[in-house]
């Protein structure tokens, strides 16, 4: 069997991104990226400082890991990293989860596509905009999201400035028919809690809402808040 580098399972709690923002569910947070994003929040999974913490697991491991933590309380799985798209032994997590009748959920920044993320239940590809240092290559992003269920899919950027919102705005026109959602940026990465956190969020998250009230070709999104910085800062495993 495969084995799956696994940093952390924890849960249950609520997805706090995306479409299936406030979602009750489980996560497998995955090890390795390919990109080196400057506001990452989970840098940890690819920059070496939690190498000793990665667990190689199979499939059946992360299962019977998942109930000893969560027990009978979820029936939804996000499968997070790091980029989870590397790792093609993930099929066999997905197959299990599909035996089981878990859903799964994905997010991915659309740069490597899996045949398995066809059986995700809900996937997010989110491109990264400019302010992360990161050039996405647009024609991969194509060939990724021709591959994908339509039906499952959603596109997601995460905004931090005007050149992030023009980037936004861009990908959203590239893809129009695809559920398109902004996500407020999380500048305030300096430990675990920050002070005022919340207000501080909650006032660039009004800022981004009040820019797509003003702008007449972004009437077809939807505009969230990183729900779980709201209410636990930067806390870790929740």
């Amino acid at each position: 069997m495969a084995k799956i580098p696994v940093l952390e399972i924890f849960g249950p709690t609520i997805q706090g991104e995306g479409r299936v923002i406030g979602r009750k569910t489980m996560f497998v947070r995955t090890a390795g990226c390919d990109y080196r994003c400057s506001w990452c929040d989970s840098s940890f999974t690819w920059d070496g400082s939690a190498k000793d913490q990665i667990k190689m697991m199979t499939a059946e491991e992360i299962y019977d890991e998942l109930y000893r933590v969560g027990g009978d309380y979820f029936n939804h799985v996000t499968i997070s990293g790091g980029n989870p798209a590397l790792i093609k032994g993930i099929q066999e997590l997905v197959d299990l989860f599909d035996e089981k009748g878990i859903h799964s959920a994905l997010e991915t920044q659309g740069s490597r596509f899996q045949p398995w993320m066809r059986q995700i239940d809900d996937l997010t590809i989110s491109p990264k905009p400019p302010s992360s240092m990161m050039k996405p290559n647009l024609m991969t992003l194509d060939e990724v999201i021709e591959q994908c269920v339509p039906e499952t899919l959603n596109l997601k950027v995460v905004v931090f400035d005007d050149t992030d919102f023009d980037f936004a705005r861009d990908i959203h026109h590239r893809y129009p028919t695809i559920p398109f959602y902004l996500q407020v940026g999380n500048p305030y990465l300096d430990g675990e809690y920050i002070e005022n956190h919340t207000a501080r969020l909650l006032a660039l998250y009004e800022s981004l809402v009040d820019r797509v009230i003003n702008t007449s070709d972004m009437n077809d999104v939807y505009v969230l808040p990183q729900l779980h910085t709201l209410l636990w800062s930067n806390k870790k495993g929740v």
